[in-house]
Order: C-alpha cells, then sequence, then structure tokens
C-alpha cells in the first residue's frame, strides 16, 4: 500500500490495495490459466451448443473451429471472444485478488478517456503512412509471401470483415488489459520499478504468441509489447495501447484479406530483419504522437496516493434494534 498518500503511477495502483507479495503472483498464474485454459473451453462449449442447436456435427464443426491453420470466419470469432475474455478475467483479479475496483485497470482517472482514445486512433492512423513511406524503400525478403494481385471478395471475405470489424477491437483490448493492464500492475507493484513493469509483460506478450514464431516476429512483437508499456506508464492508461493494438490488427487482418489469406497473418512463422524498421518506425512515430497529444490535454499520469482498496459491503442496522449490549 500507499499509506503515505504519495502519487501512485499506473504501475504502481496494486500497492494502493490489498499487501501481500503473494498476491500479483498468484494473479499472473491465474490470468494465464483463466485466459489460455478455462476460457477456450467454455468458448468451445458454447460454440459446442450453438453447433448443436443449428444441426451440425458438433465434433467435427469444433475440429474445424480450432485450426487456425486453415481458419474460417468462425474460427477468428472464437480466437476473438476467447482473447476478449482477458478483460473480464483482468477485472476479476484485481477486484477479488487485490480489492481495487476495475476501472483503475483503465487508467488512474480511473475509467477510460474516450476523447484521447479517440484521438489515439486518428494518430496512430498518421503513424502508419510514416511506416509506409520507410517500407517502400526497404528490400522485401523474407517475409511472408503476398500476391501482387486482389483477393476476390467473396461471401467467406465479407464473413471475415464482418468478424474483423465487430470482434477485432474487442479481441485487442482484451490483449492489453491482460498484459499492458493487470501484468504491468502486477509487476510494477512487485517490483515498485517502471523497467521491470515495462519488459516483463513486453516479454510475455511475445511468447505468449507462440513458439513457432521466428526470431524476426518475436523481435516485432516484443518490441510493440515494449512501446505500448511505454505509453501506458507514460501517460497513465491503456487508451494508447489500445488504439495502436486495433489497428495494427485491422491493417494486418486487412492486408491479409486483400492480397493473402488470413491463416498467415494468424500464423506468421516467417519474418524478415527488414520489416522491423518499417514497424519500428511505426511504433517510435505514435509514441511521440501520442505523448504529445497526451501534453496538451494535461492528461494525469498519476492518482493521488492512499489506500485504493474498494470498500466492503455495507452492514446495516435495524433502527428496531437498540444501539447498545
Amino acid at each position: 500500500m500507499s499509506p503515505s498518500g504519495e502519487p501512485l503511477g499506473y504501475h504502481e495502483l496494486h500497492r494502493g490495495g490489498r499487501s501481500g507479495a503473494w498476491r500479483p503472483l498468484l494473479g499472473v498464474v491465474v490470468l494465464f490459466a483463466g485466459v489460455f485454459l478455462l476460457a477456450p473451453l467454455l468458448w468451445q462449449v458454447l460454440f459446442a451448443l450453438g453447433y448443436a442447436a443449428a444441426g451440425e456435427p458438433v465434433a467435427s464443426s469444433l475440429e474445424r473451429l480450432l485450426d487456425t491453420g486453415d481458419p474460417t470466419p468462425m474460427s477468428l470469432a472464437f480466437l476473438n471472444v476467447v482473447l476478449a475474455s482477458a478483460i473480464p478475467v483482468a477485472w476479476f483479479l484485481s477486484r477479488v485478488l487485490h480489492g481495487l475496483r476495475p476501472r483503475w485497470l483503465s487508467s488512474v482517472l480511473p475509467r477510460i478517456r474516450w476523447r484521447f482514445f479517440l484521438a489515439c486512433l486518428g494518430l496512430s492512423v498518421l503513424a502508419l503512412f510514416a511506416t509506409i513511406a520507410v517500407t517502400a524503400v526497404l528490400p522485401q525478403e523474407g517475409g511472408t509471401e503476398v500476391s501482387s494481385t486482389v483477393n476476390d471478395f467473396t461471401s467467406t471475405t465479407r464473413d471475415f470483415l464482418l468478424v474483423v470489424l465487430l470482434l477485432t477491437p474487442l479481441q485487442a483490448a482484451g490483449e492489453e488489459y491482460a498484459f499492458r493492464g493487470y501484468l504491468t500492475q502486477a509487476f510494477g507493484g512487485l517490483f515498485g520499478s517502471r523497467v521491470v513493469a515495462v519488459v516483463a509483460p513486453a516479454l510475455l506478450f511475445g511468447l505468449a504468441h507462440g513458439v513457432g514464431q521466428s526470431l524476426p516476429v518475436f523481435v516485432d512483437r516484443f518490441a510493440f509489447g515494449l512501446v505500448a508499456g511505454t505509453l501506458v506508464i507514460l501517460t497513465g492508461g491503456l487508451e494508447a495501447a489500445i488504439a495502436m493494438h486495433v489497428l495494427n490488427n485491422f491493417l494486418a487482418f486487412g492486408l491479409a484479406l486483400a492480397f493473402s489469406d488470413m491463416g498467415s497473418a494468424l500464423n506468421p512463422t516467417g519474418g524478415s530483419w527488414w520489416s522491423l524498421p518499417g514497424t519500428l518506425t511505426q511504433s517510435l512515430v505514435y509514441l511521440a504522437l501520442a505523448l504529445s497529444a497526451a501534453r496538451r490535454m494535461g492528461l494525469r499520469r498519476t492518482t493521488e496516493g492512499g489506500v485504493l482498496e474498494a470498500p466492503g459491503p455495507r452492514v446495516y442496522r435495524s433502527p428496531l434494534r437498540p444501539e447498545g449490549p
């Protein structure tokens, strides 16, 4: 806790909740178990019930659902809702394990600062143009094969687009609430270090995307995590990181639907070191723009210290019952 009342940064908010070093350690384990074990099982049950109600063969439909090598729109929807489940899991841990209201995961205000979030969406598009300018002059070697012609627009393409537009923002927000939200506060509260609060979640973020990824792809994701984590601490909330993540996923899925296939977007096992200058340009330009916007808007990066723990349930005394013994 911070009984002295000193200001707390976003990564220190757990120090205003219930004390105990075991809490963040247990929370990290429960978070990964909840998102990567429990949530997939629960969603498979729900999808199975849906298939059964529709008269579809349940076993073969579930097998097709889990095939990310050759995904269908339903496969992408399943993946998105599983990762979006990280939001309620992080909320649960924040409230039950640390005694903090879930809104403290959004920002130090504590809530989503929608004006800043919308501004960041626009700034992420500007950063994308900088990426295009850089990648246009770089060699394109060793990356994912991309066709030079646009794919046909089919009913499957339409269904993929609907899933991307409706569910991918929730998926991106789920990953941010887990890695830049709960994990940043867990490591920050445990070690009291900005560096650890940024680097540790970024490393886990890269590793969580699979052991089959190439080193350039891992480094790219690790670098994304570093920039997103830095933004969270320097702006005091998740808005800028969520906006950047949403645009990145829109871009990746959009390019896959237009020129490649969704399987290559979900499983980028190849990769080239030449892709890193472009993505780093985007991240660093966006970092500078978002921080400038945060300063112009006068966003708070800390909250008042003290105890942030949510109060327990009220105990009501009957007015007919005497106060004394």
